[in-house]
């Protein structure tokens, strides 16, 4: 009885499946690693409607159901194509396109009826292998994308196999292999292949995404938002030694008009001064690789020597040195600059129009009056200093998270009340009582310092390097860069935000900042480095490789060779393919082969020769059919069968096999 009840107890083990149910299953795991990343940027209810509908066909492959009806699906699928239209105001472009492919592929799953169905489902989710480009060109989507090609090649294979099918992890070691034998291919086109200029995609209305970035106003918290993204603004690698970080300023926009909340740029006037910029260092060159942004600005190290030359784009310089590229730079670029971190601007031109000592009327009345009072002192650089004299020793306080300031006199709340702040809310509060003082300001917003890699030499400026300061023009001196966040938080300009921030709360704001910048001689902070440097490598050889680009390397290579180098190099190339296709590609002799041509030659000499398009299952069908004698019929069905068997269906043996076929082919006279 007890051992009756312990066989009760055995699980029962599942029958394994069929052959259509094993491909159809693989085709869904295929065409989720496909999916999965679209769903970053899709809308929910896409990704929610592609899972329904992959795990509805999943569902109905183990049970065994038949597939719904048209009547069904067609609703279905219409209701989703009004819902991207609703969604995206349109069925034109490239996020509309691929939210109707996405929907395609998961609908076509439960429409298949036939073995076309199966393949057109694996060529559209080739496709969208090439879409999930469009939004990420990373070296984890380029690798995730690599696996999902070699799964789909799998899964067309599986397709393609008749008789006993090898187990799934032989399959998916035959799709890696056909991908690796493509791959050489492949990188020898991208390297030569003559390249496009342009993105990836041409749609004009939506061929790149929004990106956080510098923006062309500054109100308070707008540079505090922006200084929590760790996203990469640029990379710089200089020519020489690189300046200390107090020097390190990214001149961006200027803002010179002020409404009462927000800095902006002010109106370009007809007859602008000429620029007179004066240097007394040494000219500091260095190259920018700056990340695509979809804004017009250029940042260069103050102060910028010369015009940078960027491919492609055209520049343009204002007034106020500020840098732009004549169209939005959507697109990677890197361009090579110089400048000059000792200067003197405008020292002998006092500034134009008094544009840079307006204030808007009936706002901030104590900061005016303060402004007032400062006055009455008749040197400038005393009234600078008297105010970075008072934020430095009136208690303000160096913040990522400050306290709002939703009344009409911002810049009041700001010093008289929560004395908490950003770079914008120092910058701006000392603009503003500059120019109450009688001294022309401006703020000043870009980046400042960044991050040396160690490993590649790059200087890495994020986004939360974004800053704010100031300049006043002095007398004799003309723009003199002041940063007022530097007088209360000096570490900010010396080292990092990350070091300027006092001792941040567990899992806040800014003690993610803080944990995404660990010390530099710790684990962490080396294998930071390391993967910045790898990303840093596949943007400069990978998704920098520009047209121009390639045409420098062909150039340098008809360079360093002269004729009779390049001769000798193409007969080398032809010698090592030659070699190559004679031994490497030759197939070596299988005795299974051998000893088949043997019976298809004796058959023959019986009156049954093999049609070259002859397979040995329907060889042997014709056999069967002949009138030879029982021994000799049976014995060439038997060899036949077996070399089916060997040839297209599992691996086995061929020692065993040879000394069976060699007995069989002994009875075929």
């Amino acid at each position: 009885m007890k051992a009756r009840l312990r066989l009760l107890r055995l699980p029962r083990v599942a029958a394994p499946l069929a052959r259509d149910k094993q491909d159809t299953l693989l085709l869904i795991v295929s065409s989720l690693l496909v999916l999965i990343p679209h769903a970053a940027h899709l809308p929910l209810w896409v990704s929610l409607l592609c899972g329904a509908t992959l795990a509805w066909r999943a569902g109905l492959t183990l049970l065994g159901r038949r597939l719904p009806p048209n009547l069904v699906l067609v609703p279905i699928a219409a209701a989703a194509m009004v819902g991207v239209l609703y969604s995206y105001h349109t069925v034109l472009g490239r996020d509309p396109g691929v939210a109707m492919l996405v929907l395609l592929v998961a609908f076509k799953m439960l429409e298949m009826h036939a073995r076309r169905d199966l393949f057109v489902v694996v060529f559209l989710c080739y496709f969208l292998v090439l879409t999930n480009f469009f939004y990420s060109q990373t070296i984890p989507t380029a690798l995730l994308m690599l696996a999902s090609v070699a799964a789909l090649l799998a899964t067309q294979l599986s397709f393609q196999l008749t008789g006993a099918v090898p187990p799934l992890r032989t399959r998916l070691w035959m799709g890696v292999k056909t991908l690796g034998m493509a791959l050489p291919l492949a990188g020898a086109a991208f390297v030569l292949f003559p390249r496009i200029e342009g993105p990836l995609w041409g749609m004009p209305d939506d061929a790149h995404t929004a990106r956080t970035g510098m923006s062309d106003t500054m109100s308070p918290g707008q540079m505090s938002n922006l200084a929590q993204s760790e996203d990469v603004a640029f990379r710089v690698r200089f020519d020489g030694p690189v300046p200390a970080q107090p020097q390190l300023y990214w001149r961006g926009p200027v803002l010179g008009n002020f409404d009462g909340r927000t800095w902006t740029r002010v109106r370009p006037v007809r007859h602008p001064q000429p620029l007179a910029l004066s240097t007394n260092s040494a000219q500091l060159g260095y190259q920018v690789t700056l990340e695509p942004s979809g804004t017009r600005w250029l940042f260069t190290l103050e102060m910028p020597h010369a015009l940078p030359v960027v491919p492609g784009h055209g520049v343009t310089l204002s007034p106020e040195l500020e840098l732009q590229s004549v169209d939005p730079l959507a697109e990677r670029v890197r361009y090579t600059a110089a400048a000059h971190v000792h200067y003197r601007l405008q020292a002998d031109a006092s500034p134009m129009d008094g544009q840079w000592l307006s204030l808007p009327y009936g706002v901030n009345p104590r900061a005016r009056a303060a402004g007032l009072l400062l006055a009455a002192e008749p040197d400038p650089v005393r009234r600078v200093a008297a105010v970075l004299r008072d934020f430095s020793r009136g208690e303000f306080v160096y913040t990522l998270q400050p306290p709002l300031l939703p009344g009409r006199d911002v810049v009041d709340d700001f010093l008289y009340g929560t004395r908490a702040g950003f770079c914008e809310h120092y910058a701006g509060a000392f603009v503003f009582l500059m120019r109450a003082a009688g001294v022309p300001a401006r703020v000043v917003t870009g980046y400042q310092g960044g991050e040396m890699n160690p490993i590649d030499g790059y200087l890495t400026v994020r986004q939360s390097d974004a800053h704010a300061w100031a300049e006043v023009w002095l007398p004799g001196r003309g723009w003199v860069r002041v940063d007022p966040t530097a007088a209360v938080a000096p570490e900010r300009v010396r080292r990092s935000l990350a070091h300027a921030l006092p001792p941040p709360a567990p899992f806040s704001l800014p003690g993610l900042v803080q944990l995404l910048q660990p010390d530099p001689d710790s684990l962490l902070g080396r294998l930071r480095y390391a993967i910045g440097a790898v990303n840093n490598g596949w943007n400069q050889w990978v998704l920098n490789y520009t047209p121009q680009r390639q045409h420098g390397l062909v150039d340098r290579l008809k360079e360093g060779m002269s004729h009779w180098q390049a001769v000798a190099l193409v007969a080398m190339l032809c010698l090592m393919l030659f070699l190559v296709g004679k031994f490497s590609l030759r197939r070596k002799s299988d005795p299974v082969d051998t000893l088949y041509s043997a019976l298809c030659q004796r058959l023959g000499q019986l009156g049954l020769p093999r049609a070259p398009d002859e397979g040995p299952t329907a060889y042997a069908r014709r056999v069967a059919a002949a009138g030879l004698p029982d021994d000799v019929r049976a014995a060439a069905e038997e060899f036949l069968r077996r070399y089916s068997a060997y040839r297209y269906g599992l691996p086995a043996s061929g020692a065993a096999l040879v000394t069976i076929l060699k007995n069989l082919l002994s009875k075929v006279r």
